[in-house]
């Protein structure tokens, strides 16, 4: 507890240096500066366009599957030439036409999901005007019903079926990691600069120290009780102590750019309404959770968006083996279509008295001699799907490791915590004592030193153990998509 309350008050420190007049500006927290983070940087910010990019694809494959109306046709459609006209004779001549042909068409259509074909329901008329011979002509078709079937062609819509929820529901799951992700980030960063302004509180008190030993080394050497040997290490303690100091602020504005930068912080006196940047305050430990490692590899499976991926790369393998087979060897197509027809001067006239449609024809391609292209495509499909297969098992396998590893490290970091911190309080008051002896004259300066980098090392490696205890919590967050401090599953806002 005293080592914690020590850190409090050296967190008074700035992002961007210390200051007396800043000693009223609030502490900034961790979770603050995750909220933050989250709300308005660059990562946050990219992570839900992603989740909403996700949901349009996912919308863009549901309107697949509805019907489509649609509106279509040229008009006008004017022209002014000299054509070639073939006579009955077999000769040509050269007439001049003006004329307008214009289209107007309605089709609803709907895709067939199953086979892969297109049912089409349509009308159109049609509006042909002589302006030479000044006669209008009316076609129209009030109805047609028509049916496009491939047959052996890859069915894209039948994958579509398989493949696009899986895709929808990975965004949005990737989505909550990604919110994770930044928040481990954040807390790195926050540590790193939380670890070099204690680093510079450390170093300024040293030199401060180190400038009052050799005051009173220097009274010592002129009483005869210090050696010149010890006055000049205590000088050298001193110039090391300052470089120290120099460098440990050096490295505290470093840290601090990668802060702002990431979090997208103001930098300090960029704007007036700016103003400094808030102090960083110590967090208490990381939640000591109870984590059983096999009920924690039970939620990343439920939750994790990588249980998705694996079932999605496969389908997407075996996607491509059946393009493979549904692009060469026999293709065909069916068409039919029927309806109804007429023509007529007149446009009420053309929709009177109307004529039966139907036309039906089957198209086909069959490759006689490809030497070996079908049997080469689609045996290099296959062996990627293998591929694939092999890389997800092994990235299961690297999956479940993970999580299993983590969720057993995290008990002992929270102890590693409490230990870092009785060390602390342990160097911090061996230090106080062996000053104290060393003043009296009862202990040599190398106790002295060696206390000394005890108490500073022993601070630093709490930092450190605060670090690795909040990044290891957030890192299983991210891995499971679940709070195991609330025993509820994480959800977006």
């Amino acid at each position: 507890m005293k080592a914690f309350y020590y850190l409090l008050l050296l967190a008074g420190t700035w992002l961007g240096g210390g200051g007396v007049a800043r000693a009223q500006v609030p502490a900034l927290t961790l979770p603050a500066l995750i909220q933050h983070t989250l709300a308005t940087s660059a990562a946050g910010q990219q992570a839900r366009a992603a989740r909403e990019g996700g949901y349009w694809a996912y919308r863009a494959y549901q309107a697949s599957y509805r019907p489509q109306l649609g509106l279509a046709g040229t008009v006008p459609n004017f022209n002014r030439a000299i054509i070639p006209v073939v006579q009955p004779d077999g000769t040509t001549e050269f007439q001049s036409v003006r004329y307008n042909n214009s289209l107007l068409a309605l089709n609803l259509s709907q895709n067939i999901g199953l086979t892969g074909g297109q049912v089409v329901i349509g009308s159109q008329v049609q509006r042909f005007d002589d302006f030479i011979r000044t006669q209008k002509r009316y076609n129209t078709q009030p109805f047609t019903l028509g049916l496009t079937q491939p047959l052996g062609y890859f069915n894209p819509l039948k994958w579509d079926r398989r493949v696009a929820p899986l895709l929808y529901q990975e965004s949005q799951r990737q989505y909550l990691e990604d919110r994770e992700a930044i928040a481990q980030r954040v807390t790195e960063l926050f540590f790193d600069v939380l670890l070099q302004q204690v680093n510079a509180a450390v170093a300024g008190q040293n030199a401060q120290a180190t400038a009052e030993l050799l005051r009173v080394g220097r009274e010592r050497y002129v009483l005869g009780r210090l050696s010149q040997s010890d006055l000049l290490q205590l000088e050298l303690n001193l110039l090391d102590a300052q470089q120290a100091q120099t460098q440990a602020r050096l490295d505290a504005e470093t840290a601090t750019v990668g802060l702002r930068t990431y979090c997208t912080l103001p930098a300090e006196g960029a704007t007036p309404e700016a103003g400094p940047a808030p102090p960083l305050a110590v967090p208490t430990p990381a939640p000591t959770l109870a984590v059983v490692p096999t009920e924690a590899l039970t939620q990343a499976r439920q939750h994790r968006a990588a249980t998705l991926a694996f079932a999605r790369r496969q389908l997407q393998a075996s996607r491509a083996v059946a393009q493979a087979r549904g692009t060469t060897g026999f293709l065909a197509t069916l068409t039919a279509n029927l309806g109804y027809v007429n023509q007529a001067p007149g446009l009420r006239e053309s929709y009177l008295a109307l004529q039966n449609q139907q036309q039906v024809a089957l198209s086909f391609a069959l490759p006689l001699v490809d030497w070996g292209l079908r049997r080469s495509t689609v045996r290099t499909a296959e062996l990627l799907r293998d591929q694939t297969t092999a890389a997800v098992s092994q990235d299961q396998r690297s999956f479940e490791q993970t999580v299993l590893t983590q969720a057993a490290q995290v008990p002992a970091l929270a102890g590693q915590v409490r230990l870092a911190a009785r060390a602390d309080t342990l160097a911090q008051r061996r230090y106080a004592i062996t000053r104290a002896t060393y003043e009296a004259g009862r202990l040599s300066l190398t106790d002295l030193t060696l206390a000394s980098a005890a108490k500073d090392l022993a601070r630093r490696n709490y930092i450190l153990a605060l670090r690795a205890g909040w990044v290891a919590y957030y890192r299983l967050r991210g891995l499971t998509l679940f709070d195991f401090e609330t025993q509820q599953a994480l959800a977006a806002e």
